[in-house]
């Protein structure tokens, strides 16, 4: 997965123990940069010519930001690692049609966005920023690590009416293993990792590294959750969406589905109809924390 893998696991380690700063931030380095860049899909073009397309700087990073709509009743969309704004299309479509003002972009790194990397403190202040611009959102709509970065944001000011996930991350322990077994380092590299984001990153925000995680603090979002998983996602595990819905109790539901995956649960047409409904709906109390299984490439109505 990581270039020169071998080389780089030695490195980090020993430097690890004799220089925990430059480790720290080496390791850093590596944590926040995208495996490939996503290119827009022909289906994708059309929506993405008719948006207005506009530009922030985040922590001196460059943001490509598209929106759509009169700007009332706005819907944040918020995509994941290696992915692009574009892949949530379906999404954006549906609201245009629904008379909602669709509003995303393409985080550093990402898409169209110049730079190698990115990473979750950015994505908060990117959206920070559009909800200082847009106003209250009707609803975040987000996928993957966009859910684990927008949940972050959300319980830091910004505000919404619902949350959706697909494909969610709930953990950032889930991150850090994945990086852990794809470098092949050890617990010390992490700890380097850390200090350097809280010593160097967010020097204002104690602890901040503990807040990462979905699932702390859930009361700070104070808005009803619908999550849709795949059985199958090989990328994120079932057991991150099970997290989050236990975290929001009866505020969450969640629809298990087969046969999607990772990422065309982000184009199935139930899974695209049932999100945008939730999400445009006047009703914004209890989802009853269900748990509801579909058949294969459907979606549960349960």
């Amino acid at each position: 997965m990581y270039p020169m893998a071998p080389l780089v696991r030695t490195t980090l380690n020993a430097a690890a123990r004799v220089a925990p700063g430059p480790a720290g931030r080496l390791a850093f380095h590596l944590f926040v940069r995208p495996l490939g860049r996503a290119r827009l899909k022909p289906g994708e073009r059309d929506l993405f010519a008719a948006a207005r397309i506009g530009r922030l700087r985040v922590r001196g990073k460059e943001v490509v930001t598209y929106a759509w709509g009169d700007g009332r009743r706005p819907v944040l969309l918020v995509h994941g690692w290696s992915s692009r704004a574009s892949r949530l299309t379906a999404f954006a479509e549906q609201l245009i049609a629904r008379g909602y003002s669709p509003v995303t972009f393409d985080a550093p790194g990402h898409g169209e966005a110049p730079g190698r990397a990115s990473n979750i403190l950015e994505y908060r202040e990117v959206i920070r920023e559009l909800h200082a611009r847009h106003g209250d959102f009707e609803a975040v709509v987000a996928h993957s690590f966009g859910a684990l970065a927008a949940l972050f944001a959300l319980r830091d000011g910004v505000r919404t009416a619902r949350f959706v996930g697909l494909g969610a991350v709930g953990s950032f322990d889930l991150l850090l293993a994945g990086f852990r077994a794809g470098l092949g380092v050890d617990e010390r590299v992490i700890r380097c990792m850390r200090d350097h984001v809280e010593r160097r990153l967010a020097p204002d925000e104690p602890g901040i590294w503990d807040r990462f995680g979905a699932d702390r603090d859930p009361g700070e979002l104070g808005a009803p959750v619908l999550l849709f998983h795949d059985e199958g996602d090989d990328m994120v595990p079932l057991a991150q969406a099970r997290l989050l819905a236990r975290a929001h109790g009866d505020r969450a539901r969640l629809v298990v589905t087969r046969g999607l995956g990772h990422r065309r649960i982000l184009t199935d047409p139930e899974v695209v109809a049932e999100a945008v409904e939730f999400a445009t709906s006047d009703s914004v109390g209890s989802v009853t924390g269900a748990v509801a299984t579909a058949p294969e490439g459907r979606v549960a109505t349960g």
